[in-house]
């Protein structure tokens, strides 16, 4: 049963391995995938893993993700693998490493810090890592401590 291919190959694209377990889901919220892009996804939940125990796959095809992606990919999985495919060939393995700094994104959950007030000023939200484990960020503006929960919640 280990040795059975549960998920197809994909010819072009993207095959993000090695996520936490329960959190491809969130990877796909990261992307601003919600289904009707056209893309075909694949996603594997709470697969076997032998380092891990447990661990989600999530392969996207006919896409190549963007640095800004997989800096907020390694927020979120921290030992994911970025695969990038051609022609059915593995062209490109990645490590995702996190980021000491963060711009861009998620919003700042401070509704008084100058990148959410209103009227919206023109500068973006820009983070430092405060700590990898447990996940803390820090914005650079009002110095609000985020952890992963509020990432997730202020993509």
């Amino acid at each position: 049963m280990e040795d059975e291919l549960r998920v197809r190959k994909i010819r072009n694209g993207t095959v993000i391995d090695h996520i936490r377990a329960g959190n491809a889901l969130t990877v796909l919220k990261i992307l601003g995938i919600s289904g009707g892009e056209g893309n075909t996804i694949s996603i594997a939940i709470n697969v076997p893993s032998g380092k891990a125990g447990r661990k989600d796959i999530v392969k996207i095809e006919d896409r190549e993700l963007e640095p800004q992606e997989v800096d907020i990919i390694a927020l979120i999985a921290p030992n994911a693998t970025i695969n990038i495919i051609r022609d059915f060939k593995v062209v490109e393995k990645n490590r995702v490493k996190l980021p000491t700094t963060v711009k861009g994104y998620p919003r700042c959950i401070n509704p008084n810090c100058v990148t959410a007030a209103i009227p919206k000023e023109p500068v973006e939200p820009h983070f430092i890592l405060r700590s990898k484990e447990p996940l803390r960020i820090r914005c650079h503006y009002c110095h609000t401590v985020m952890d992963k929960d509020d990432i997730i919640k202020n993509l």
